[in-house]
């Protein structure tokens, strides 16, 4: 296994595979896309979220009271848009109490770089687990830099999820936050075109998603 591949956490559930043969079918129309994008973030999230802090609390059961555990951790999901929006009701599905931020990021279609123009995160607390959520992790420069916005902001459990990464992407983040975790419904073991899109995916997550195609 190639070194930058060690934190990345690839599902090989059949739903999810099965999903994603749709989401990638030109004929899978932009109501049915954003259903499945929700559907595949919900799974991940599940996964991801596999560690969160739990507290004891005493309830009160229709037979008798007694001592369970609940979720005492804050959760932040921060899509990258406008693509990643798609992935956000999924995640506040799985966790209701999911806290919303936004990461504003534009590719210059000349450099291919990412370029800011809005951010906004919910108040931090001390045990903040954020998801930083996106479709595709193609050139990885928006991941990247998405990431780096989260923890100037004094973020430092950070997750990222996403439907489909390519080898070129998962190494970027990889070699500038080795320690974030990557967490991926396919992983696109395939070139690049000339804009930057992954060759066998589902091409513009944005326009899939929102029917602007």
């Amino acid at each position: 296994m190639e070194d930058f591949m060690k934190n990345v956490y690839i599902s090989d559930h059949p739903l999810v595979v099965h999903k994603v043969t749709h989401l990638c079918d030109v004929t899978t129309g932009y109501k049915e896309f954003n259903e499945i994008t929700n559907e595949i973030a919900m799974i991940l999230g599940a996964e991801a979220l596999k560690d969160l802090k739990m507290k004891s609390v005493e309830i009160q059961a229709p037979l008798s009271k007694f001592e369970s555990n609940v979720i005492d951790t804050q959760v932040i999901v921060a899509p990258i848009l406008r693509a990643g929006v798609g992935m956000v009701d999924g995640i506040r599905k799985l966790y209701p109490k999911t806290q919303v931020g936004h990461i504003g990021l534009y590719r210059d279609e000349e450099t291919l770089l990412p370029q800011k123009y809005y951010f906004k995160m919910p108040p931090k607390k001390d045990d903040s687990v954020v998801l930083i959520v996106d479709p595709a992790l193609a050139t990885g420069g928006s991941a990247e830099t998405a990431i780096q916005f989260v923890k100037d902001a004094g973020f430092n459990n950070i997750k990222f999820l996403c439907l489909i990464a390519s080898p070129t992407g998962i190494k970027k983040v990889h070699d500038k936050h080795p320690e974030v975790p990557i967490y991926v419904a396919k992983y696109a073991d395939a070139p690049l075109n000339e804009k930057g899109y992954i060759m066998t995916a589902f091409g513009d997550a944005g326009d899939r998603v929102f029917g602007t195609y």
